[in-house]
């Protein structure tokens, strides 16, 4: 498997005038999940990564261009995960490409990721006919953006997670999470849906775990997984969820669900977003 600073990622680049899939930068999922005391083979969550792209275009046979925005389904337990500039520069190099048709165009990415990725994936092109169907909403639950708390650390700190007697199934809500790229530093910002059944999470606390992540250097699966694995680890619920809406970047956002009971994660797209 490739590493990581042998990809594009953080470096000046161009764009590729003709299709090329071998521009897809897959990376082994294992490595990191080890760091969290994850096994591939066991994993403690389902769940999926739902990527939105925002820039996606081909040439049809006249040579006309076509655009669409684009939906990808990648299961949680595929071997690799994309780096996610590789897959802006692969979309671009549709960019002069001719296609007799949007069905040619989707299943040729669904097989190019699936290579990629090590487990097929779904993909669904919209078309500017259906954009007036898409509508901006809010993650359901209660948010907890508005307790007074003190931050003075910004790493991930699980001993600021805790619980009550209480039990309770609930969401929970944040629009303050941020963490940064691990190549090259730049900000990621996202809304975060938790959701568990068991001793309730105490709220003010849960929100200074969130902040925590601040200066936190990871990809984005990467911080649900660690989010969702800390909550299991030291809150034990019976049930519990992570979603994450990142804000776009080069055209791309990214928002991973995990959960570890049969539940799905919400379909919206959030105004933060």
């Amino acid at each position: 498997m490739q590493n990581l600073h042998d990809s594009q990622l953080g470096k000046k680049t161009g764009g590729s005038a003709q299709y090329s899939p071998q521009l897809l930068f897959p990376l082994a999922r294992a490595e990191k999940r080890k760091l969290l005391g994850l096994n591939n083979a066991h994993l403690p969550f389902q769940g999926v990564d739902i990527w939105h792209a925002y820039e996606v275009s081909w040439l049809n046979a006249k040579g006309k261009p076509q655009i669409a925005l684009a939906e990808f389904i990648i299961p949680c337990d595929s071997p690799n995960l994309i780096e996610s500039k590789s897959f802006k520069l692969y979309l671009n190099s549709f960019n002069l490409a001719k296609f007799n048709s949007t069905e040619i165009v989707t299943t040729t990415i669904k097989d190019d990721l699936s290579a990629a990725l090590g487990k097929p994936v779904e993909v669904k092109l919209i078309l500017p006919s259906e954009f007036k169907q898409l509508q901006l909403q809010e993650l359901p639950g209660k948010n907890i953006d508005h307790y007074d708390v003190s931050i003075d650390a910004y790493q991930p700190d699980t001993r600021l997670l805790s619980v009550t007697d209480k039990i309770v199934s609930e969401t929970l809500t944040s629009n303050l999470l941020k963490s940064n790229c691990p190549i090259t530093d730049q900000p990621d910002w996202a809304c975060v849906q938790i959701h568990s059944h068991g001793k309730k999470i105490k709220e003010a606390e849960l929100l200074k775990y969130i902040i925590s992540f601040r200066q936190y250097n990871e990809f984005h699966e990467q911080c649900v997984e660690r989010i969702f694995s800390d909550i299991l680890r030291h809150c034990a619920p019976e049930k519990l969820s992570v979603f994450a809406c990142y804000t776009r970047r080069g055209g791309l956002d990214i928002n991973p669900f995990r959960a570890n009971f049969a539940a799905t994660p919400p379909d919206v797209r959030t105004a933060y977003q």
